[in-house]
C-alpha cells in the first residue's frame, strides 16, 4: 500500500507488535514502514514457484530509516 495509506491505516501499537524482535524505531515517523503495508513474502514467493527456487529464507533483525 502507499505510505500515506499505511500512516492512516495503522497505529503505533500495531507497529510495535508487528516489529517485535526487530531493532528499529517504533514511532509515528516510521509507521509507513510497518510490515503490514507490504505484500506477504510467502504469498509472493508461492506465486512465483514456477520461476524461482527458494534456497534461503531471511529474517529481518534491523530496520534503519532516516
Amino acid at each position: 500500500m502507499s505510505r500515506g495509506k499505511a500512516v492512516r491505516a495503522f497505529t503505533i501499537d500495531e507497529l510495535k507488535a508487528q516489529t517485535d524482535g526487530v531493532e528499529c524505531r517504533k514511532d509515528k515517523g516510521v509507521i509507513d514502514e510497518i510490515p503490514g503495508a507490504y505484500k506477504d513474502i510467502d504469498e509472493v514467493m508461492a506465486n512465483q514457484k514456477d520461476l524461482v527456487e527458494v534456497v534461503h529464507t531471511l529474517k529481518q533483525v534491523m530496520c534503519i530509516k532516516g
